[in-house]
């Protein structure tokens, strides 16, 4: 169990996940609104996110990561201020200790900014771990053993694949976009082709309730609602499943690029390691219906989604945190 005062904090693209006392004890939306006349935070979370493309001009509703990295360092500490005051309330006599999984792909630089970011919304101490071990150990897979485990975490601003043996990460790939990129392919479909302006809200709708990496059996119609691009008006549309599958495959043809190209330098050896034990999907997009299905058959290896794959990464490193005589090693 953690003693008071230690977070494990999961600093996502799309959410942001904080884990104290053996539970997750925030899952937010990574927004932050602000007032641009005083520069004060109105709202950060679900909140900030409702307010998105409904406020007045003085009012900013920002997403400070892009990409699996902060793109706004202000906004970004602002946030997480705010949700440290939510999960530690404001009486709090030190700043919690934190351990932040940051993807392997990540500069030195944009591992750095993670770091400030953390210590300025006021951690004391700061701990990062190669999320992909986080996610392996949170996803209950042995990173011990010289056995080679392949662990896929699909996140909202990165895809990351990566071979884990020994004890560490032996070969990874990743791509900088990943669930964004969805929502902003399904933005720019219904922009060109049906003229509709929708919010952000309603792309992230259309995506979980029509996203899928396989076709359907049965034909399933949304009506979507927005603004005319041509008259200003509002305008509804129908929307298919059929439609989206084709608006997301390139997205999801990506992943199955990432996942070739880390097995493409991995040793043969653990290469069979992975045929046999198949590959271990964690992150919020590998709930998509049908990606284990799609990736199966992509790859030729067994694919399995993990247990609550959304919270995988901060489990990982939660438990990291809990027994850091054991994992010191893994953590910088």
């Amino acid at each position: 169990m953690f003693h008071f005062g230690k977070l494990a904090v999961d600093l996502g693209t799309t959410n942001t996940v904080i884990w104290k006392d053996g539970e997750v004890v925030l899952f937010e939306p990574s927004v932050v609104s602000v007032n641009t006349e005083n520069q004060k935070v109105v709202a950060a979370g679900g909140e900030a996110k409702k307010m998105s493309g409904k406020t007045p001009n003085y009012i900013e509703v920002v997403s400070p990561l892009r990409h699996g990295a902060i793109a706004d360092y202000g906004a970004a500490t602002s946030m997480l201020k705010w949700f440290f005051r939510e999960v530690m309330g404001t009486s709090w006599l030190f700043g919690p200790e934190v351990i932040v999984p940051v993807a392997s792909g990540t500069t030195q630089v944009e591992q750095r900014a993670v770091m400030d970011a953390m210590s300025q919304a006021g951690a004391r101490k700061v701990n990062l771990i190669d999320a992909p071990l986080a996610a392996a150990i949170g996803a209950k897979v042995s990173i011990a053993d010289s056995f080679g485990n392949m662990v896929v975490n699909l996140g909202g601003g990165m895809v990351e694949a990566a071979i884990i043996a020994s004890g560490g990460v032996v070969a990874v790939s990743t791509v900088r976009e990943a669930g964004e990129r969805i929502n902003e392919t399904i933005e720019e479909y219904l922009n060109k082709k049906y003229s509709l302006a929708v919010g952000r809200l309603t792309v992230e709708d259309i995506k979980i309730k029509l996203g899928s990496a396989v076709k359907l059996k049965k034909e399933e119609i949304l009506e979507v609602g927005g603004r005319d691009l041509t008259g200003g008006l509002p305008k509804t549309i129908n929307l298919s499943s059929e439609e989206v599958f084709e608006i997301v495959r390139p997205e999801l043809d990506r992943v199955v690029g990432v996942i070739k190209e880390v097995l493409g330098v991995t040793p043969p050896e653990l290469v069979a390691d992975v045929i046999d034990r198949g590959i271990v999907l964690t992150g919020g997009m590998s709930q998509m219906r049908g990606l284990g299905t799609f990736l199966t058959r992509e790859t030729g290896v067994a694919v399995h989604v993990a247990l609550e794959p959304e919270f995988c990464v901060v489990k990982g490193a939660a438990m990291v945190m809990e027994n850091m005589g054991m994992y010191q090693k893994l953590v910088r």
